[in-house]
């Protein structure tokens, strides 16, 4: 305590993650924004989060932290923003529309850092704001290898044909998993021929990874074509083996996606789902009452692998990725084409524990492997015991208690 006041969190030149930009301006100007951001992903910063009114935020491993000494006022964020995308940008958010994009700082030749981007308008102490939210990409792909991914997803990532769908709330590291696995696909002995991707803004780019029987175009939406359902169309009429469709949102999108599949392509994309059977659920839904018995079935006849992710925070610091996953093999297809839409996903719930992973095994797992706290593994069980119960499944009595249990 200094004259009966607490001392600042907030330091400037102290190389520890408290410390704010030791070139912070008075006022941000255009040219101060890219060394800026170099600086915070120096830091290990993953998101950057600019703000009306607020300091500039970093997420590392987790944790907020401020990295700029001063509240950001009207001029700072117009030059950031202006910077990010350009004059038109304050128009489009005061019409009411969010902007995403994707920026990169050219650091030489060779070296680049990428950053996906959002912009929406906000209300900051009672006036019109901006908050500008900023994921750090790395230059290159992940592997597989790099993330751990299990032995069950790695053999059942790449079927001849198909749909293969990674789920998981917002910020769970579905595309990074998604583009690790394009990347696998490029780099493998044979290569992935014509790969064509359609995302919404591109974040993981694969001009680095080399492959003489690989080509690979990236589309961005609406940049280049104005819808994911666009983007389907137009990847059927250039011959490619394999589509990634950023997200898989809406009726016409999935339905594309399907189509594209039962011509013999192999498709991969990502749905805001969590788990396997909710997934499903969630997809037959998005079709009017009248045609969702039929795009249901078409939907299982194409699906081959069903992914969901999330991240945890790790004991020691950093997020450890939890993962539920099914493979839809030709048997378990028929025994579910054989029943009724509605009845599918209490017979997922039970397949995924029998065939498949968990999310519940996977917690358990990473908790038994000292890398999550107790806590969160029972966040986990409890959900779990709810969504059985909900779908009138037996819950043993030792679940109950262990579900319930201490440990908090």
């Amino acid at each position: 305590m200094e004259a009966g006041r607490p001392v600042s969190l907030l330091k400037k030149g102290v190389d520890d993650l408290k410390e704010t930009w030791p070139g912070e301006p008075d006022r941000f100007l255009e040219h101060h924004i890219d060394p800026f951001l170099l600086w915070c992903v120096k830091k290990n910063s993953s998101d950057i989060t600019w703000q009306s009114n607020r300091p500039v935020m970093c997420e590392i491993y987790g944790s907020l932290y401020p990295s700029t000494y001063r509240a950001l006022d009207a001029a700072d964020m117009t030059a950031a923003i202006t910077r990010l995308y350009g004059t038109e940008a304050l128009a489009i958010l005061a019409g009411g529309a969010d902007i995403d994009l994707s920026y990169e700082i050219m650091i030489d030749r060779f070296t680049r850092v990428r950053f996906r981007v959002n912009m929406t308008a906000i209300l900051a102490d009672g006036r019109d704001g901006v908050q500008i939210t900023m994921r750090t990409l790395p230059s290159a792909p992940p592997t597989f290898t790099q993330l751990g991914i299990e032995e069950g997803i790695t053999k059942n990532w790449r079927p001849r044909q198909g749909i293969v769908l990674v789920t998981g709330p917002t910020g769970s590291g579905k595309s990074t998993l998604l583009a690790a696995g394009i990347r696998g696909l490029i780099e493998s002995v044979h290569g992935c021929g014509k790969l064509l991707t359609y995302e919404a803004p591109i974040e993981f780019t694969y001009d680095t990874i080399i492959s003489r029987r690989s080509l690979v175009a990236q589309t961005e939406i609406p940049r280049h074509l104005p819808t994911f359902a666009a983007g389907v169309r137009n990847a059927l009429r250039r011959k490619p083996e394999i589509i990634l469709v950023g997200e898989s949102r809406d009726r016409e999108t999935i339905s594309a996606s399907i189509e594209a599949a039962q011509t013999g392509h192999l498709v991969y994309s990502t749905v805001h789902t969590t788990g396997v059977a909710s997934t499903v659920r969630r997809m037959v839904s998005t079709f009017e009452p009248g045609e969702r018995n039929e795009r249901a079935f078409s939907l299982m006849e194409t699906i081959r692998l069903i992914i969901t992710q999330t991240l945890v925070p790790k004991i020691g610091g950093g997020r450890v990725a939890l993962r539920e996953y099914m493979a839809f093999t030709e048997e378990i297809r028929e025994t579910l084409l054989n029943m009724t839409y509605d009845k599918w996903p209490y017979e997922l719930m039970q397949m995924v524990a029998k065939t498949g992973k968990t999310m519940e095994s996977s917690a358990k797992d990473a908790y038994e492997a000292g890398k999550i706290e107790k806590r969160h593994y029972l966040v986990y069980m409890q959900g779990s015991k709810a969504a059985r119960k909900a779908m009138g499944m037996e819950v043993k009595d030792d679940e109950e208690e262990e579900a319930g249990g201490g440990g908090h």
